[in-house]
């Protein structure tokens, strides 16, 4: 609907024959074209509010005031009330946001407490590493998913009532063994579950919540060549009940024994071969490369040992005690490489290593060099059962790990070579079997 005036200055065509403005909110004077009487031009503007004599039909001027004022008010009202309706929203969604975050103080409390309890543990200890912002960010990446294998259990927590009846009151006949991180005992859960549980002692005070966030990092690694943790007890400190004075960890029980054993075996026949040894040692390079890379940052402090390195029942290696330094204090802490060095030396050599590591370094590491050598150092069912370029491999990358002339390999480094050593073993021992095949009986 036209409001307003029309202004008086327009012209009209020659052509324009028939003009109808009628029933609208005109007021003031139509232009001279309009309003003069023509036999030629036809216009019709009643109903609106014109002054020119010849408007029939017109209202007064105040009815098309009163209307275009009345247009303008609910022009106003209805900007006022979309204004109204976007302030509702925005102050809903500004309730709704704090509503969230009172909820999550109150119910969530864990991350700036949890950094803040953290900050004090890890400030001062050099052997981890770890920030309280790590602890609290670290991204895992599951091994099992990766390689699409059977998932282990999930870490639980137990109680000490399960442990104690698991054990027999950690009985000594069930103890398997003490180490620096301390005891071990055998156990059975009361759904015939057969596990390994470990009774370490913390000499750092932490927080129950400090030490849960710690030991569900260590939980969270699954890897096929790694001791699954099926959980934890915690045991509070007598005098201060939010402190934490030992943890049990509740291992996977497996059942061969461990690495060391098997390399001095009294008969040679019960004793680990070469191929066997490739395969438990590439095994465990695995398993260190992912605690190396699975978790950003990485777990590099591992107490490698041939003692923790567990076989099971089809000679499958599993590394035990891996990622303890977050929550137990080490000692003189090893590079895990350089620890790694010595179990291939270990290996090639056997158990005797252990107990002259820097005498061997000092005083025999030149016997590889020579075929002579070789034969007086290397353990014999090594020489009998392996190739000489399969053993050359592992001797130069052991020679690389322990070297404080260079800089050490990385365990991918590593692994690739014990990878391949092993292809150069399996090509010979497929190369002789063809042989004794073809000869004459």
């Amino acid at each position: 609907m036209l409001s307003g005036s029309v202004p008086t200055h327009l012209t009209c065509g020659s052509q324009l024959q028939f003009v109808d403005v009628s029933n609208n909110r005109i007021r003031g004077l139509l232009p001279s074209c309009l309003s003069n009487a023509s036999d030629r031009r036809v216009v019709k503007s009643g109903g609106n509010c014109l002054s020119s004599h010849l408007g029939h039909h017109q209202h007064p001027e105040s009815f098309c005031v009163e209307v275009h004022m009345k247009r303008k008010e609910s022009k106003t009202k209805d900007v006022v009330i979309l204004a109204c309706v976007i302030g509702g929203v925005f102050g809903v969604f500004v309730l709704l946001a704090f509503s969230f975050l009172v909820v999550s103080r109150k119910y969530c409390p864990r991350g700036m407490s949890e950094q803040h309890l953290l900050h004090k543990e890890v400030q001062d200890n050099s052997v981890t590493g770890y920030s309280s912002e790590i602890l609290m960010s670290a991204r895992f990446v599951s091994e099992e998913a990766k390689l699409g294998i059977e998932v282990m259990p999930l870490c639980r927590l137990f109680s000490l009532g399960e442990l104690m009846e698991a054990t027999n009151n950690f009985d000594k006949s069930t103890l398997m063994g003490e180490g620096s991180y301390g005891k071990l005992h055998r156990g059975r859960l009361e759904n015939g579950t057969q596990v390994a549980i470990r009774c370490l002692t913390l000499s750092r005070r932490y927080t129950i919540r400090n030490l849960k966030l710690r030991l569900e990092m260590i939980a969270k690694l699954r890897h096929p060549h790694l001791v699954c943790l099926l959980g934890h007890c915690i045991d509070v400190s007598r005098h201060n009940e939010s402190n934490a004075s030992q943890v049990y960890l509740i291992y996977e029980y497996v059942p061969n024994g461990d690495y060391h054993t098997h390399l001095s075996e009294n008969s040679p026949e019960k004793a680990l071969n070469w191929s066997d040894r490739l395969a438990a040692l590439i095994g465990v390079a695995k398993a260190v490369h992912f605690l190396h890379t699975g978790i950003i940052p990485g777990f590099f402090i591992n107490r490698l040992k041939a003692n923790n390195i567990l076989l099971n029942e089809h000679h499958m290696a599993k590394l035990s005690d891996y990622g303890l330094s977050i929550v137990a204090e080490v000692d003189q802490p090893e590079d895990d490489v350089y620890s790694f060095g010595f179990i291939l030396l270990e290996s090639i050599i056997g158990p005797t290593i252990s107990a002259r590591r820097e005498a061997f370094l000092l005083n025999e590491m030149v016997s590889f060099s020579s075929p002579d050598g070789r034969r007086e150092i290397v353990d014999p069912v090594v020489l009998a059962t392996c190739s000489q370029e399969s053993l050359s491999i592992v001797i130069c990358i052991a020679k690389k790990c322990i070297s404080p002339d260079s800089s050490p390999p990385s365990f991918e480094d590593v692994l690739w070579n014990l990878q391949y050593a092993a292809q150069l073993q399996e090509a010979t021992v497929d190369g002789d079997q063809r042989s004794a095949a073809q000869s004459p009986s």
